[in-house]
């Protein structure tokens, strides 16, 4: 079981998890033959790394990130069938996957949180929350936008 003693483990075990979604979207790039796709996990990619940052920078100036108390849940990936990575992958199939990652790390870090015996740590982990929250709409977002009204 993993085991937090302060803020900083927390933010530490925040930033290895972006990082290690940075290197599966930079896996995937190189999976894809497909230029547009290439372009897309590309792209996912530079938002993780930007994430990373972010907590990179809460962890160094003690400043906490701000993310509304709630953030919506369009619920969409919810109902939609899990779709393996590949090199074929269209561009619905990619956004499923970097909604079912966001809302997989949300869960995660609600089972921390659930578990943190200091407050302190536990703010954090609820701020990640709604980070991964937000990451997972904007996701949802996209699909409503692009996928489900085109059809």
């Amino acid at each position: 079981m993993i085991s937090f003693t302060s803020v900083d483990d927390v933010l530490d075990f925040a930033m290895k998890s972006e990082q290690e979604s940075v290197d599966f979207y930079h896996r995937m790039t190189a999976m894809t033959s497909n230029a547009e796709m290439k372009q897309v996990f590309t792209q996912l990619a530079h938002e993780e790394m930007g994430h990373k940052s972010r907590l990179q920078h809460m962890r160094e100036t003690r400043q906490p990130v701000l993310i509304p108390e709630k953030v919506a849940d369009l619920r969409i990936s919810d109902y939609l069938p899990d779709v393996l990575p590949g090199p074929r992958l269209t561009y619905s199939e990619a956004l499923i996957v970097a909604m079912k990652k966001e809302n997989a790390a949300a869960r995660l870090y609600t089972d921390l949180a659930a578990r943190a015996a200091d407050d302190n740590i536990r703010e954090v982990f609820e701020g990640l929350i709604r980070e991964e929250q937000a990451h997972k709409l904007r996701f949802e977002t996209e699909y409503d936008e692009y996928v489900l009204k085109e059809n």
